[in-house]
């Protein structure tokens, strides 16, 4: 089951995912991870606030990992876009729309409260960009395209995912797949893609 500091990182980030983080208590949190109340201080003893950051580093390494899952080992750019936003249709509809991104949520409640949370997440999102950018320079797209597509990506996925979890529906999905798509097919036959 893990160690006890696991436990509550795993349990902070899932919580977080589905609740938000002003809609998470520490409480919450130690029942989910079966842990004591005192270990959550004794293993963040700056709160709920370094628990948050310290999630918000970690979860959003594991989601930049979706670069390396879905457009790296595909055939084309567009099919790896494509593919990326169909998997997460299912992944929202299996959670029944309760799995989204894990920092866009916790990006739109502290972006103004806590800098802290702000920073994190916009570190988070930077790497996400570099990732990206990086993936799609592998198809030929120089780097400023390769960034632009990274940037209307990740833009395309966290609108519809807000949308789709309001509407308990995937069209938004479909549609800013689609989106992100024509965006690729475009920047791909830019003059300077190889």
């Amino acid at each position: 089951m893990g160690n006890t500091r696991e436990r509550i990182m795993t349990a902070g980030a899932e919580l977080f995912r589905r609740n938000g983080y002003t809609g998470t208590g520490l409480k919450q949190i130690v029942t989910a991870a079966n842990a004591p109340f005192g270990s959550l201080y004794h293993f963040f003893p700056g709160g709920k606030e370094q628990l948050g950051e310290e999630v918000i580093r970690h979860s959003g390494m594991l989601y930049a990992e979706l670069f390396d899952i879905f457009i790296t080992p595909a055939e084309d750019v567009v099919s790896g876009i494509e593919a990326a936003f169909a998997a997460a249709a299912v992944t929202l509809r299996e959670t029944d729309y309760a799995d989204a991104c894990p920092i866009a949520t916790i990006a739109l409640e502290v972006a103004s409260t806590s800098e802290p949370l702000r920073q994190a997440t916009a570190d988070v999102f930077s790497h996400w960009i570099a990732k990206g950018t990086e993936a799609f320079q592998r198809f030929g797209l120089p780097e400023d395209n390769a960034r632009k597509l990274t940037v209307a990506v990740i833009t395309s996925l966290e609108g519809a995912f807000v949308l789709s979890r309001s509407l308990r529906d995937t069209e938004p999905l479909a549609v800013a797949g689609e989106a992100a798509a024509a965006t690729a097919r475009h920047l791909m036959k830019a003059p300077d893609a190889k």
